[in-house]
């Protein structure tokens, strides 16, 4: 595959940055990647592990000459990364992000860019529960969704340019209009979350009550609420302060649904336990068949190498 862009700058070395370096360096995508961190620690770790093949101490220094830069910092701190990116970016570059939530961005970070400079806002559909420049790794991406949202008027080829490269890096890519974007993820992704964290809390306040009983019988599905609701707190703060709207709307759907299913156990309503319960069994079987999870029952367990005897 032909490089689509020359020079690259991450901004912000965590997760995804780490792991969009990885995956261009894995496909050969980019030539340099510069990189730069607020922390002083992040880019010691950076330099010690190899994550960019430049990193910077300056953001105008990452940023200078570069054909794209990607703001992988919270969504919260993208105006104020974008308005000092802004004198140092080079005319016709592609500015991007991979941010949660996409019209808070495009309305924080537009604004300071100049008009000879491109901004494509980005999602990556994919992600850990792990945080910091160790946590990424060159298959993240891996048929998972990318969803880019141009801005108007963005040429074309620049959009290409960008698709290109997420393709590379093994997603999916797909464009969508941010506010689509907000209320879609804020169904996938930022009302479970929140769920999770909720879930996780009422059973941080029982455990008090039990004795720790809580985590040593955790079954299955309080596990997958406890590896979710391990995400990293600065980046979920801003999501929900940043996509407040979609997020109180689908709560209230989620408040209505939860209404109904209590009213059903209190009026020993089986059968429709039973239809609600097989219709939600569907949506999981059609992730399974999108290829976005698998059905391997692991429950936690760490898998044992074949023996060579």
């Amino acid at each position: 595959m032909s490089q689509s862009y020359e020079k690259v700058a991450l901004i912000g070395l965590g997760l995804i940055a780490s792991s969009m370096f990885w995956a261009m360096k894995r496909g050969g995508l980019v030539g340099e990647v510069r990189g730069y961190a607020r922390s002083g620690e992040t880019r010691d770790t950076a330099r010690e592990i190899g994550l960019c093949d430049v990193v910077c101490d300056s953001v105008a220094e990452a940023v200078k000459d570069a054909d794209l830069v990607v703001l992988c910092v919270p969504v919260g701190a993208m105006g104020a990364v974008a308005a000092e990116i802004a004198p140092h970016l080079k005319a016709g570059a592609t500015v991007s992000d991979v941010g949660s939530v996409k019209k808070a961005v495009i309305d924080a970070v537009g604004p300071h860019l100049p008009e000879n400079v491109y901004f494509i806002a980005a999602h990556p559909l994919a992600g850990t529960e792990h945080s910091g420049p160790r946590s990424g790794f060159a298959e993240l991406f891996d048929n998972r969704y990318t969803l880019l949202v141009p801005a108007e008027g963005t040429p074309l080829e620049a959009v290409a340019a960008l698709r290109d490269l997420w393709e590379g890096m093994g997603a999916k890519v797909e464009e969508m209009d941010a506010e689509h974007h907000d209320l879609v993820l804020g169904v996938t992704s930022h009302a479970p979350h929140l769920i999770a964290y909720t879930m996780v809390g009422v059973a941080d306040d029982l455990r008090r009550v039990t004795d720790s009983e809580v985590i040593k019988y955790s079954a299955a599905g309080f596990r997958d609420f406890t590896r979710i609701a391990a995400s990293d707190p600065t980046m979920w703060r801003d999501v929900f302060l940043n996509n407040k709207e979609a997020t109180l709307e689908i709560l209230g759907r989620f408040t209505e649904e939860l209404f109904a299913l209590q009213r059903a156990i209190r009026t020993g309503d089986g059968e429709m336990l039973h239809a609600y319960f097989t219709r939600t069994r569907a949506i999981r079987r059609g992730i399974i068949e999108a290829g976005q999870d698998t059905d391997a029952p692991d429950f936690g367990r760490v898998k044992k190498e074949p023996s060579k005897s």
